[in-house]
C-alpha cells in the first residue's frame, strides 16, 4: 500500500531527474563545441600572425616558437576536456536508460513505448557502433589536428634550431606527429573503456553501445 502512495512521487521525482540529465547531456555538447572552436580559432590566429611576420627578418623564428607550443598545449587542454565531456554524456545517457527502463514496467502497453535499442539490429537510435567509433569523435578530431601541429613544430625546431636537411626534419616532424596521434587515441581510449566497463559491471545485462562506447 505505501508503495502505491509512493508511486506519483516517485514518477515525478523521475520525470525531474530525466530533464535535469537532458540538460546535462546538452550541456556537455555544447562545451565540446565551443572549446573546439576556441582551440581551431586560436590555432587559425596564430598560424596567421605568423604568415603576417614571414618577411620580417628575425621575427619568424621567435614568433612561430612561442605561439605554436603554446597552441600545441592547448590542444592537449582541450582534448582533455573534450574527454570528460564525452564521459559525462555516457554517464548520463545510462541514467537516462535506466530512468526509461522503469516506464517500460508501468504498464501492459508501456514497452511499446520505452522499448529498448537492440545493438544486434536497429543499433543506438538506428546507428551501429563499433569499437573504432571513438575514432570519430570531437576529442579525436582535435588530437589529429594537434598531433599535426606538434609535428610541425617538431619539424620547424630540428629545421631551424638543429640545422638538419628537409629530409630528417620533415620524418622527425612525421613520428612525432604519429606519436601524439597515438598517445591521443590511446588516453580517449583507456578513459572511455573504464567507465564503461564500470557500467557494465554494474548492468551485466545491459552491454548497449553508446556513441563513445569502445569495445
Amino acid at each position: 500500500m505505501s508503495e502505491e502512495k509512493d508511486a506519483p512521487a516517485l514518477l515525478g521525482a523521475l520525470g525531474s531527474e530525466q530533464f535535469m540529465l537532458q540538460s546535462i547531456a546538452s550541456s556537455t555538447i555544447g562545451e565540446a563545441g565551443t572549446r573546439s572552436m576556441i582551440y581551431l580559432s586560436t590555432l587559425s590566429g596564430g598560424l596567421v600572425a605568423i604568415g603576417f611576420t614571414s618577411n620580417a627578418e628575425g621575427l619568424l623564428g621567435p614568433l612561430a616558437f612561442t605561439v605554436l607550443p603554446t597552441i600545441w598545449v592547448l590542444g592537449w587542454f582541450t582534448v582533455v576536456r573534450l574527454v570528460d565531456t564525452t564521459i559525462e554524456n555516457i554517464t548520463v545517457e545510462r541514467r537516462m536508460e535506466r530512468i526509461r527502463a522503469h516506464y517500460a514496467t508501468l504498464g501492459p502497453y508501456a514497452s511499446t513505448f520505452f522499448s529498448e535499442e537492440d545493438p544486434l539490429t536497429t543499433g543506438k537510435y538506428g546507428v551501429h557502433y563499433s569499437k573504432w567509433s571513438v575514432l570519430f569523435g570531437m576529442a579525436s578530431m582535435i588530437g589529429v589536428v594537434n598531433a599535426v601541429l606538434g609535428g610541425a613544430v617538431t619539424a620547424l625546431a630540428v629545421s631551424v634550431g638543429l640545422g638538419a636537411s628537409n629530409a630528417i626534419a620533415t620524418w622527425a616532424g612525421v613520428l612525432v606527429g604519429i606519436l601524439v596521434w597515438v598517445a591521443t587515441f590511446a588516453y580517449q581510449r583507456r578513459r572511455v573503456r573504464a567507465v564503461t566497463a564500470e557500467w557494465s559491471r554494474k548492468s551485466p545485462e545491459r552491454t548497449s553501445d553508446s556513441p563513445a562506447v569502445t569495445r
